[in-house]
């Protein structure tokens, strides 16, 4: 199995951290790896904002019912859609999506325990207020990163025969088609 497969495969939401900061140098390929992502016309409709700082990470905490995880947390980074650049707004959604992922993907690699949260999404004018966006900017998430806490992690997914079809909706995928 490649690298790449086994990565995905292996990636997990970790909710839990270390006291251990995160280097500047895994920032800096968290954040190339989530420029990297497909988008329509390659317009790159991605904004983020990287934030260290214990006031604000406080601040964000109260944004949420997550808030053990993004006070554990030292880094979070918000991802926003810019309409500036939008051409499609599901279109680019979708984009940011992928970008996402590329970040979570690279967090795995590094070593690093992340989790995309979006609940926060219901508090996007207090979250927009405390880190000063322009309206052209439209909170997509926010990820928690940070050392992972060691412990046993597992999940589960549903078969591929229960959410797969053949041709047409209604007839099994088997893996056998």
């Amino acid at each position: 199995m490649s690298a790449t497969i086994e990565t995905i495969l292996a990636r997990r939401s970790i909710r839990e951290y270390t006291e251990e900061t995160v280097s500047k140098e895994d920032i800096n390929t968290i954040l190339d790896c989530g420029r990297w992502a497909p988008s329509g016309l390659n317009n790159q409709p991605w904004k983020f904002i990287v934030i260290r700082d214990e006031d604000t990470i406080k601040e964000l905490a109260d944004c949420t019912h997550y808030s053990k995880i993004v006070l554990q947390a030292n880094l979070l980074i918000a991802v926003y859609l810019d309409q500036e650049t939008m051409y499609h707004h599901d279109k680019d959604v979708l984009a940011i999506g992928a970008s996402i992922q590329n970040m979570l993907l690279a967090c795995e690699e590094l070593g690093l325990g992340a989790v995309w949260l979006g609940e926060i999404l219901k508090k996007s004018e207090q979250v927009n207020s405390i880190l000063e966006v322009p309206k052209s900017l439209e909170l997509m998430a926010v990820l928690a990163i940070g050392q992972p806490m060691e412990k046993e992690r597992s999940s589960t997914r549903k078969a591929i025969e229960e959410i797969t079809f053949n041709e047409k909706y209604g007839e099994k995928w088997t893996g056998e088609n």
